[in-house]
């Protein structure tokens, strides 16, 4: 297959739908050889049955030892992107000490992890993608705990950048994306919601997971890009 990431070889964390799928099947079409790893390796292996280039792997990044060893089968990578999370949203009087820890467990500590386990194994070239979210840049209360854990993968992305250089390191930044997380909302809640949102940011429209897949793509293969984070938001902190 021919393309900007042709015969390399791309991890990708997280699950078989939303951001991670549209992330994993770009860069199967840029050329790459993809392994879509996550904690329900079932779920993985139906959604990504049948599809050619993409194999997939158990991983969970809570758990460092799941990321040793998942770094032990691989082998040697070139690419590796994070797109796990596990929110954790509400008033500081309500917030749960677990659910806050699972979020920096997973955002940002297993991605450390990855890095801790996968850069020595990086071929020439290689990089690391993060990623962080809005609610770091734009500060509502109820999402203090999501700020915090998304500013935190902002400063790794830095950090790492520097440390594993000349590894790249970038991190991205959705704004709201039109992923299905929304439908809990309920089909009415969710229409209002994203008609609110349209009309108030500058992109005058919702985000949709190839305009992610799209930026990951940017900073798998921009060469002179490193410990950046960028915002794929529509303008919405600006609002």
């Amino acid at each position: 297959m021919t393309g900007p990431l042709r015969d390399q070889k791309v991890l990708v964390v997280g699950r078989g739908s939303g951001l991670a799928r549209a992330t994993v099947v770009a860069a199967r079409d840029a050329g790459a050889a993809v392994v879509a790893a996550g904690r329900q390796a079932g779920a993985l292996d139906a959604a990504y049955a049948g599809e050619p280039g993409i194999s997939t792997e158990s991983v969970d990044l809570t758990d460092e030892a799941s990321i040793a060893a998942l770094a032990q089968r691989l082998g040697e990578v070139d690419h590796v992107v994070s797109t796990a999370s596990s929110r954790a949203r509400g008033r500081v009087a309500d917030l749960d000490r677990e659910a806050v820890r699972r979020s920096f467990d997973t955002k940002v500590i297993g991605p450390l992890m990855l890095a801790k386990h996968l850069a020595p194994r990086m071929k020439e070239g290689g990089s690391f993608v993060l990623f962080s979210g809005v609610a770091a840049a734009k500060i509502e209360v109820g999402t203090l705990a999501v700020a915090i854990t998304n500013s935190a993968a902002d400063t790794l992305a830095r950090s790492l950048a520097l440390e594993l250089a000349p590894i790249r390191v970038n991190a991205i930044s959705p704004g709201v994306i039109d992923t299905g997380a929304w439908d809990a909302l309920g089909e009415q809640a969710k229409a209002d919601y994203f008609a609110g949102l349209t009309a108030r940011n500058p992109a005058r429209r919702i985000g949709t997971p190839n305009d992610i897949a799209n930026a990951v793509l940017f900073a798998l293969t921009s060469t002179f890009l490193t410990g950046q984070t960028l915002h794929i938001d529509g303008g919405e902190p600006l609002t």
